[in-house]
């Protein structure tokens, strides 16, 4: 009952960084409202991790936050204005 209940903040806080990412006013906002809806979104799995027991869950979660910091840095270097190629 209370994973339920710590969802459902969860994913309550994942519609306000979804609301924030669109209606950003800069671009480094929306990054910001992004990178907060992936931590929010691996603090979901992890926790869905261990409440089914299943470490799938977790794997999932790595190969995530490893994608979206990756995808951050490339975002960071094309609004500095380096571009990705160097």
């Amino acid at each position: 009952m209370i994973l339920l209940g710590v969802l459902i903040v969860v994913f309550g806080a994942c519609l306000f960084c979804a609301l924030r990412a669109a209606l950003g006013p800069t671009a480094p906002d929306r990054v910001v409202a992004i990178d907060a809806l992936v931590a929010l979104m691996v603090g979901a799995l992890v926790l869905l991790g261990v409440h089914y027991r299943a470490s799938i869950y977790l794997d999932v979660a790595l190969v995530y936050v490893f994608i979206a910091f990756l995808g951050t840095l490339a975002i960071a270097k094309y609004l500095e204005g380096r571009g990705i190629e160097t």
